[in-house]
Order: structure tokens, then sequence, then C-alpha cells
């Protein structure tokens, strides 16, 4: 059940703390894991809420918060411990970000693609088949980001979509790194690329195609440029109907020179990643968790006559409200359950069930965030449409989910339908 949003056991800086979204108790995560996600909570509410606002009008993006999470070593947060991380794994890494996205969404969704560096090339990567000259490889070359984050709080991006069915997995990314002596040089565009202008590096993902070669998905690069490298350019407005502060401006790449060392994965390693580690491709969803415990959250406080800039006047008295509440209640829970248990059993080679039920995890997020904010602008009322009230921002922000890649609320519904009703070859030939 969730713990009413006004009773917590903990303050900072003046601030009483609202209850973790998930009890650490009730759901049998540890002391450590409760810990990294209670830092999380505790610079969401008490610092990146009172910025959001303002984040989110000017669409700027919050490099304050970066900063913090850098003090914090939040920045570091899936960096192996012996890298001077603080070692979180994808579940623990999941309900920490799923914390920042109930206070600033935008601050959450750009987080994760930062942390997705160092979660793909770290822990995600262990699981993977490497030889031992890959693997010492890599070691030596993620040491080299890694020391960058922790020590200078340098901010990786990952840009993904280029506009086309490579971001879904369907081809090959039209971003291209041509092999040269010493490295590769990368031509092309990547769109909605949260970051653009403000990241230090960007991860991006695109097809090595030596002379002579066709695009394969096989040959999928994962290679972090420096931002202020000749050749790359950031073009475009940025005024969205939500996420306004992810900044997600077009990148351009031309004649981009890239050493060897820039790989965050070895060759051949982001394709194993992506057949055999699917749920590297739900870590958007947290984002989305956290907006909908926001909007429960906001309408509790809000009948309850409890929410800062409005008046103190109680509406929870009035049975439409009590049932609109509990609706809200029980729609977050069914939420919760799926995609707690989705991120819990994230791994490497997953059953057909387990990847059947991260499709619905993320279907679920994504489209319930919505639900949940819809229905409490609804019960709440006409003031909570005003831009000086949180729930507004989260609508908005709430809304954009379905329509991400690489697994929109379409995809997923397309690939539980296939996928559970044939098995692996099957045709009706």
């Amino acid at each position: 059940m969730t713990v009413q949003v006004n009773k917590t056991a903990a303050a900072i800086d003046g601030v009483v703390l609202d209850a973790p979204i998930f009890d650490p108790h009730a759901f049998r995560l540890n002391d450590e894991q409760a810990g990294i996600i209670a830092l999380a909570r505790q610079l969401g509410q008490a610092v990146f809420a009172g910025r959001a606002a303002a984040y989110d009008r000017d669409a700027k993006f919050p490099t304050e918060n970066y900063r913090d999470l850098h003090r914090s070593g939040l920045l570091g947060i899936a960096i192996p411990k012996k890298h001077g991380g603080l070692g979180a794994d994808y579940q623990t890494y999941a309900l920490a970000a799923a914390e920042i996205g109930r206070y600033c969404g935008a601050t959450a969704l750009t987080w994760n693609m930062h942390v997705c560096s160092t979660l793909w090339s770290g822990p995600l990567a262990d699981d993977l088949d490497m030889d031992t000259a890959a693997r010492d490889e890599h070691e030596q070359r993620r040491a080299v980001h890694y020391k960058r984050i922790v020590d200078a709080g340098a901010v990786y991006s990952q840009p993904f979509s280029e506009g086309g069915a490579a971001a879904a997995g369907g081809v090959a990314f039209g971003t291209e790194a041509k092999p040269v002596k010493g490295g590769w040089i990368v031509n092309g565009k990547k769109i909605f690329a949260s970051l653009a202008g403000h990241a230090d590096y960007y991860g991006v993902l695109c097809t090595e195609i030596a002379e002579g070669e066709k695009a394969s998905r096989r040959n999928t690069l994962y290679l972090a440029l420096p931002a202020r490298t000749d050749g790359i350019s950031v073009v475009g407005d940025w005024d969205p109907l939500g996420m306004r502060g992810t900044v997600s401006r077009t990148l351009l790449f031309k004649d981009v020179f890239v050493p060897d060392d820039a790989a965050l994965m070895p060759r051949g390693v982001y394709f194993q990643a992506a057949m055999r580690w699917p749920h590297m491709f739900l870590t958007l969803s947290p984002t989305y968790m956290g907006l909908a415990q926001a909007a429960y959250d906001f309408t509790v406080r809000y009948l309850r006559g409890e929410m800062p800039g409005t008046p103190a006047v109680k509406r929870r008295m009035y049975p439409t409200k009590q049932i609109a509440v509990a609706q809200m209640q029980i729609k977050l829970e069914q939420i919760k359950a799926i995609w707690f248990q989705a991120v819990t059993e994230a791994r490497a080679n997953p059953t057909k069930e387990q990847v059947l039920r991260a499709y619905a995890a993320q279907y679920s997020v994504m489209e319930g965030a919505n639900e949940i904010a819809t229905l409490a602008i609804r019960t709440c009322g006409g003031q909570a449409m005003l831009k000086s009230l949180p729930l507004e921002r989260i609508y908005r922000d709430s809304r954009c989910g379905s329509l991400m890649l690489p697994w929109t609320a379409e995809l997923c519904l397309d690939r539980i339908g296939r996928e559970a009703l044939y098995e692996t070859g099957e045709t009706d030939d």
C-alpha cells in the first residue's frame, strides 16, 4: 500500500521528506540500496523540486542539478566501487531514478542518458561474452571514462534516435563510423538528442562500415565523442510540449575523428547486449514511474488542503473525490507491482516470460503515468491547471513517455502480441 505522502520519519534542511515510492522493508531492499535511493529522494525533494518549474518554463537544461548529482556521488551511481562510484546494480539505479523523476522529470530523463553510459559499459557489459584481450581492453578504456565522471563531473549523453527504424532495432544506425588509422571518422545525425549542447561527451551509437561493406546492426559501435570535437554541431530549436528541460536538440557529425580509446564497448558487444540484455531498453521508464507517483502525491495533498501555494481548503470529504483517489491508488499499485518485478529480474538471457513482462511494464508505466495525471487534473479541478502548480507540468511530461523509442507503446503492444503467439522461427506457412 502507498504510504500517505505527509507521513515520514525524516527531514533535511527543514523539508519534511516524503515516504519512498518503494518502502525498503516491504520490497526487501538491503541497507545499501535503501541509502542510495534515499539520497536520490532527498536531493530530488529538497533541491530539484524547487528548480523544476524554471527549467520547464525556459526550456533550460538543469546544469545546477548536475553539479549536485556530482557532489552527491549520484553522477557515478552505476560506476563500480573500485573505480570510485557507488556500484549500484540495475534495480537500485531504476528505483533511485524513479525518485528523481518524482520531483523533476527532465533531470531524471537526462540523468538516465548519462547513467546508461556507465550502466551499459559496467555491470551490463560484465554479463556479456568477451575474450580475455577484449575484456582487458574494455576495462582499461572504461576506467578512463569513469575517472572523468567521478573526478571532474563529466556528463555523458546518449543520442539514439535518427528519425527512422534504427532506434527501434529494425535496421542499422544511419550514423556511420569509417575505420581509419587510430580510430574512426564519424558522419551522421541524431535527433531528440537529450543534453545536446550541455554534455561533455556524446555516447553515439553508430554503424562501423569498412570500404565496400554493407551496413549491419551487428557492426554497431558505441563511441564517446568529446562535445568540443571539430565537426560536431548542435542545431535547431527546442520548444516541445513536455520534458522541456532535456534540451533535446539535433546533433550533426561531419567528418568527426574519434580515437580508438573512445569506445564505450568493444566491437560486437552492443549488438550482443541488444540481443541478450533487452532490459537495457527499459531504463527510460523510471522517470515515468516517478511522475505517476508525483501525480498521486499532488492529488492527496491538494484534497487534504496541504498543497503549498494554494488555500488550505479541504476537499477530501466529497465521495466523488474519494472514488477518484481510490482509482488512482489502484492504478499506481498496479504499475508499481509490474514495474518493480521487471526491473528486479533484469539480467542477461531472460526468459520469454520475463521479456514479455518487461514490455508490459514499459507500456503500463508510460501510459499509466499520464492516465493518473489526467485523473489528477480532473479530480483536483481548475486550479490544478495553473502553471504555478506542478501538476500541469507533470501532466505534460507524462504525456511524452509512450512516444519514446526504442520501446514506444505501440511497439510494446506489437511485440507482446506477436511474441506471445509465435515461438522463435515459427511461421504460418
